[in-house]
């Protein structure tokens, strides 16, 4: 979905299941009906999505209620698969959860069963969240510290230990954070997956301007805290940073020596450094040396200026710059990698590497970098959908 960019953050003061999750972006104003339409359109039957506002400690929230009627509680993984197919996310979460059962029962991923989440609740819940994410215009996921329960579930297998072993390998893969939560399962893995699935970021509040809250309910009402999922989410704000502007004017060094100094300045460390021509008294032609610095870098980068250029002083200006959040990703262009930096509004490929790749390629600068921003397009945001799906199942989704 193009737009803004929106930032999610995600406090899981209750845990977090497939269907708290679904429940926490339903009550932040994602539409039941195109959540509904997402479900149909994998052609599956016999199935109801419904939204009900409860109380859970106090808070009011939404809980997504799902209900199937199948009479399957395993499958294999390809038959889920096949149903989540139009939706990368799911068919990520999927995958991942059939990859960690394989590894934890020791069997080829392509031959394992699913079990307690092989129900087709699954597809609702990671199709629901897809759909949800989507016609939030979610561009990142964020989400804070992970209550994890202890003690044994029972499974088809025997009773298993909390927090589920598929739970804490999706988890441990991301080096999300977590803390203790007292007896019971509080994170399922559906739960972990999606969060996985669309790589989410673990930490606190992300900058942003905050717009809706939402707040998603589990099946229980316990005593001890809300058994809730809370959802914020905004657009983003820029980090504001303290930054030191040092600035200098010269008339009597040569445009090589300049292009030295910018290159040495930013090499040491520098923020930003450019050039700009101005006319001095008595019209004589110079310019102007501009250096941005955070506080650690302005002793340097005021050395290197004085030195390169033989000026006698220079001013400093205490600036605030505010710096949105951004990422890079590598894209290949007929098997040139290309970089590319992507912030919230907008992405630019690297203009080192595309010019590399051109070279290579006999092709002209601007296909390259076109070709570079097409591959882009089809990969997930920054903070993109990611991995994931459930061996615990419906029965602890509750949760």
């Amino acid at each position: 979905m193009s737009g803004p960019a929106v930032l999610c953050w995600l406090n899981p003061v209750g845990g977090i299941s497939g269907d708290m999750l679904l429940g926490a972006l339903l009550d932040l104003g994602a539409p039941l009906d195109g959540v509904r339409a997402a479900v149909a359109a994998t052609g599956l039957t016999g199935w109801s999505l419904d939204a009900e506002h409860v109380t859970r400690g106090g808070l009011g929230a939404t809980r997504a209620v799902v209900t199937v009627h199948d009479e399957a509680t395993e499958r294999r993984a390809a038959a889920l698969l096949e149903r989540v197919a139009g939706w990368p996310l799911a068919v990520r979460a999927v995958r991942a959860i059939a990859e960690v059962e394989a590894r934890i029962h020791g069997v080829d991923p392509s031959r394992v069963h699913l079990h307690e989440i092989g129900g087709l609740d699954t597809v609702v819940d990671t199709v629901g969240v897809a759909a949800a994410l989507d016609l939030l215009g979610v561009t990142a996921l964020h989400c804070g510290p992970l209550p994890l329960g202890h003690g044994a579930v029972p499974t088809r297998h025997g009773p298993i230990p909390l927090p589920a072993p598929a739970t804490v390998a999706l988890l441990a893969a991301t080096g999300a954070a977590v803390t203790g939560a007292g007896q019971g399962e509080t994170v399922t893995p559906t739960g972990a997956a999606l969060l996985v699935a669309a790589g989410a970021v673990f930490g606190p509040v992300p900058p942003m301007r905050l717009t809706a809250v939402g707040y998603g309910a589990g099946g229980r009402d316990d005593p001890d805290r809300p058994n809730v999922l809370q959802a914020l989410a905004g657009g983003p704000a820029g980090a504001v940073a303290s930054m030191t502007l040092l600035e200098t004017n010269v008339d009597d060094v040569t445009g090589e020596l300049l292009g030295h100094l910018v290159a040495r300045l930013l090499d040491a460390g520098a923020a930003d450094a450019w050039i700009t021509p101005i006319v001095m008294k008595k019209g004589r032609p110079a310019h102007t040396v501009h250096v941005l610095a955070a506080p650690d870098r302005v002793a340097g980068c005021e050395r290197i200026v004085l030195s390169e250029t033989g000026s006698l002083g220079l001013r400093r200006s205490p600036v605030d710059r505010v710096a949105l959040p951004r990422s890079s990703t590598v894209v290949e262009v007929d098997g040139h990698p290309v970089r590319v930096k992507r912030g919230p509004w907008g992405a630019k490929p690297e203009h080192d590497d595309v010019a590399a790749a051109a070279a290579a390629l006999g092709l002209p600068l601007r296909e390259v970098a076109r070709r570079a921003r097409d591959d882009l397009d089809g990969r997930p945001e920054p903070q993109g959908p990611g991995d994931v799906a459930d061996p615990l199942g419906r029965g602890h989704e509750g949760r």
